[in-house]
């Protein structure tokens, strides 16, 4: 399974790329309902660095383990460890329009679990891609306005 996303944000490469590797904001812009709580992470995540978390759901809570690869200014890989998934590669990559505006594209690789469990919280996880990723969109471009 495939998934891509893409949107343009009035913000340089580098206040882009520095605020993606704030683990913190995974939580900043993450649609409610559901709710991002981080269990370890480093504040700025680098090369090989690994992030544990729990999704809520509503009252289901998703246990999630991912590592960072392919660190540059122009993105960064998550890679699940564990989780809902048999596999989740995201990939988030930078790409300037000029010095005020970068687009920002998200393309995630995944396959379903097949478990009686999983496999149907990895399908509705991934049907909700689409609206969550738009909150995404809209929800990082009202934090980084104006960041130049």
């Amino acid at each position: 399974m495939r998934f891509r996303h893409s949107f343009k944000v009035k913000a340089s490469l580098s206040h882009v790329a520095a605020f993606h590797r704030q683990a913190r904001s995974m939580g900043a812009i993450t649609p409610p309902p559901a709710i991002v709580r981080l269990h370890r992470a480093p504040n700025e995540l680098g090369e090989g660095d690994e992030m544990e978390f729990t999704i809520w759901m509503g009252p289901l809570p998703i246990r999630w383990k991912a590592t960072i690869e392919q660190v540059s200014p122009q993105g960064f890989t998550d890679r699940q460890l564990r989780g809902p998934f048999k596999e989740w590669v995201h990939r988030h990559s930078f790409h300037p329009i000029d010095p005020l505006t970068t687009e920002i594209r998200d393309d995630v690789e995944a396959k379903l679990r097949l478990h009686p469990l999983w496999s149907p919280i990895g399908l509705g996880i991934w049907l909700s891609l689409p609206a969550m990723f738009s909150y995404r969109g809209w929800k990082t471009r009202q934090l980084l306005r104006g960041s130049k």
